[in-house]
């Protein structure tokens, strides 16, 4: 599985990218949110999902790692494949698809094409929760890792945590902490509190 590839822009229009790395051209699909944050760039880093079929093995590209995880909800919803998920994510923002799907705005997710009355409701349905519980924001902004405090909490909720618990059992571990923790110990003493 491919995390994401770094590497120079030899080619880009609205629906795909071609991205030069290590003497190969990766073919990739985005969506037009991915297409407008890549601007001018001449090299760039893109994550990325691999999508693996009998007849294709079918690159998807993200600007950002919330896009892929929200991209990766979309897709885990029945009846939503891949060139769906790219499509809702071309024609609004993430962000306002997240906030669609928690208040249950289901004249605006209507309006992406391709997505009728049932795949709005399944939408919904399958994935108000997931979202609602991970909170506002956690999906879209990936974390910046550049604190211990931030790389623990990231990991927790890598591991399925929600992000409210898992805020509590590091500020508590960090509260009853004699000197600095490094990442593991965090981690550790967080899962003994959840």
């Amino acid at each position: 599985m491919f995390d994401y590839i770094d590497g120079r822009l030899t080619f880009k229009c609205p629906a795909y990218i071609v991205v030069e790395a290590g003497g190969v051209g990766y073919h990739i699909n985005i969506s037009l949110n991915t297409y407008s944050g890549i601007g001018d760039k001449e090299r760039c880093k893109i994550y990325v999902w691999l999508h693996v079929k009998e007849d294709a093995h079918t690159l998807y590209g993200f600007m950002d790692e919330g896009e892929r995880r929200l991209f990766l909800h979309l897709i885990s919803v029945s009846g939503i494949g891949p060139n769906t998920g790219r499509m809702m994510l071309s024609s609004i923002t993430p962000n306002e698809i997240q906030t669609a799907i928690v208040n249950a705005d289901l004249p605006l997710i209507q309006r992406i094409k391709g997505i009728g009355v049932k795949s709005a409701q399944r939408l919904v349905l399958e994935l108000q929760d997931k979202l609602k519980k991970e909170g506002t924001g956690s999906l879209i902004s990936a974390p910046l890792n550049n604190t211990v405090r931030e790389e623990s909490l990231s990991a927790l909720m890598m591991l399925g945590f929600t992000k409210a618990p898992a805020e509590k059992a590091i500020d508590n571990a960090v509260k009853n902490a004699v000197g600095e923790l490094t990442v593991e110990q965090m981690i550790k003493i967080a899962l003994k509190n959840l």
